[in-house]
């Protein structure tokens, strides 16, 4: 199946719409039932030194966070292994609730909502941070625009964790079935686009820059995701 990447409903909806916040809420859903918090906990978990974690709090920075929901069920596990933060969640809208912010705090984290595009973040400071890690973001982006993304992730960071949608027939199906879940219209249109943007075999392993000493893993995990992590050599 060619890569086609076409525009999503969501990203072109008022964020305060019923219908956006409907969708928000079925990707909630559907981020748990694909099992992306745990693809991503497993991936941190084998990539970053526990002792070290703990030693002091570490700097994330999540792209495209929504609402920060992720992250903070990632946080509420690190927590139980002594593992705090300081995170930025970066995101066209401010989608972060008080809530939400409350909860990073009753864990010990610092979590500070960032509202501006990614590229902008990503060109307004030379600054590394320990990870930046995305869900279900990379594959809005064309081939030549990832590929200028990704140069500017490497260089801003040692750990780069993606999850994001796997390409193949089997996900193609299913993503026309998630009606049966009560998603609704907006969801059900724009899982189908994401499938066909998204990944398979070593896509996103061709687009890293090639400069530097990278050690690239690229997988399918769990029956529609793929993860891709690039970590840098010490």
């Amino acid at each position: 199946m060619q890569r086609v990447v076409k525009p999503e409903l969501l990203d072109h909806l008022p964020a305060s719409t019923p219908w956006a916040i409907r969708s928000r809420a079925d990707l909630r859903r559907l981020n748990r039932i694909l099992g992306n918090a745990r693809i991503l906990h497993d991936a941190f978990y084998r990539h970053l030194d526990i002792e070290t974690a703990r030693a002091r709090s570490l700097r994330i920075c999540e792209l495209g966070a929504g609402d920060g929901s992720l992250l903070l069920e990632l946080a509420r596990t690190w927590s139980t292994l002594g593992v705090t933060a300081e995170a930025e969640l970066i995101d066209r809208h401010y989608l972060v609730t008080e809530e939400t912010r409350r909860s990073f705090v009753e864990l010990n984290w610092y979590a500070a909502p960032v509202v501006m595009d990614v590229t902008t973040w990503l060109n307004q400071s030379s600054e590394s941070v320990d990870v930046i890690f995305t869900n279900l973001f990379l594959h809005h982006f064309k081939d030549a625009q990832l590929r200028d993304l990704l140069q500017r992730v490497a260089a801003r960071t040692n750990l780069f964790i993606a999850c994001e949608p796997r390409r193949s027939a089997f996900a193609f199906t299913a993503s026309h079935l998630i009606g049966f879940i009560g998603c609704n219209a907006v969801t059900r249109h724009d899982a189908v686009v994401s499938v066909r943007a998204g990944f398979d075999d070593r896509e996103l392993s061709a687009l890293w820059p090639a400069q530097g000493a990278w050690q690239l893993s690229e997988d399918p995990a769990g029956f529609f995701s793929h993860c891709f992590i690039a970590k840098r050599y010490a």
